[in-house]
């Protein structure tokens, strides 16, 4: 069975669902189309109520590929994880690697964002949610529905130096991609012409080129955590009222997407950015070496 070729591995909030997205329309290049992160590498990574596939289900992602494509996957936690690298080195050691790298404090503010919505963060006011980092990392003050646990250590999302260098470790420098956020919003085209030059597909295949995963919020969070949590006593009425699991999976995305509503996410108080920018400061420092980009617009005033 096929394996990927390449993976992207994170980070969060740093596009990389608008990437996998227009990866998924060029015809040289396979994506799964139900499962953007299967994670099955990084077994480090302690996803709660979660199940990692098996290696049959994982590579069932990618059965369908053609010869003629190039395979990948997109794991967002990859890159958090101290143990991907190595796991997927064993696995594939001709990866080619794609990260996706946004400024860490713009990153976290939209993460925890994120987990609001997703119902796996409890803690609305940002600053707080931060001040909780050492309680929660001794299992205190956590919310019901936790998903990634290791998600809440913002700060630990952020300090992307060493999470780099653990890849570049394991496959070397040559074969890491990586993409700014701001670049990559600010022409989206160009960024995706040099990810397929470095994925050796035709650079000159026209996609759409969309916004995707905008910030938002659920109407009903009762109904998003239920979704989340999926309670036995709902799984039995869906399999009674939609007998497939397509059914269930397509009844699911049409609850969810009528369930959000975009919103502009409020701008983070000047004296936090200050702040944060300043613990990062060293980290990013590091990872303009190690990437070779000029990152100084990450840096505080």
């Amino acid at each position: 069975m096929r394996k990927p070729d390449f993976f992207i591995i994170g980070a969060p909030k740093s596009g990389t669902t608008a990437l996998y997205a227009y990866l998924r329309q060029h015809p040289q290049v396979f994506l799964p189309g139900h499962l953007k992160e299967p994670h099955y590498f990084g077994s480090d990574l302690d996803f709660v109520d979660q199940r990692r596939p098996s290696l049959d289900a994982y590579l069932a992602l990618f059965a369908e590929a053609r010869p003629d494509q190039v395979v990948g996957e997109a794991s967002v936690f990859y890159l958090l994880s101290e143990r991907a690298a190595e796991e997927i080195r064993a696995f594939q050691p001709k990866a080619q690697l794609i990260a996706m790298l946004r400024n860490p404090v713009d990153m976290i503010y939209s993460f925890h964002s994120q987990r609001l919505y997703n119902t796996t963060e409890d803690v609305a006011d940002f600053a707080q949610a931060l001040a909780l980092e050492e309680e929660r990392l001794q299992g205190r003050r956590l919310p019901r529905n936790i998903g990634l646990r290791q998600g809440l250590q913002y700060r630990r999302l952020g300090r992307y130096a060493e999470q780099i260098q653990r890849f570049i470790d394991a496959f070397g420098r040559d074969a890491l991609h990586v993409i700014l956020y701001d670049d990559f919003r600010a022409d989206p085209a160009a960024a995706f012409r040099d990810t397929c030059a470095f994925l050796g597909v035709d650079p000159g295949v026209q996609v759409e080129f969309r916004v995707v995963n905008a910030n938002k919020q659920p109407r009903s969070r009762l109904l998003r955590e239920l979704l989340w949590r999926k309670p036995p006593v709902l799984r039995r009425v869906a399999r009674v009222l939609m007998p497939t699991e397509a059914m269930r999976r397509s009844t699911g995305r049409t609850i969810r997407r009528l369930n959000r509503r975009e919103v502009q996410r409020p701008p983070l108080p000047a004296d936090l950015r200050e702040r944060l920018a300043r613990e990062f400061a060293p980290d990013v420092e590091r990872l303009q070496t190690l990437i070779g980009r000029d990152l100084r617009a990450w840096l505080p005033d």
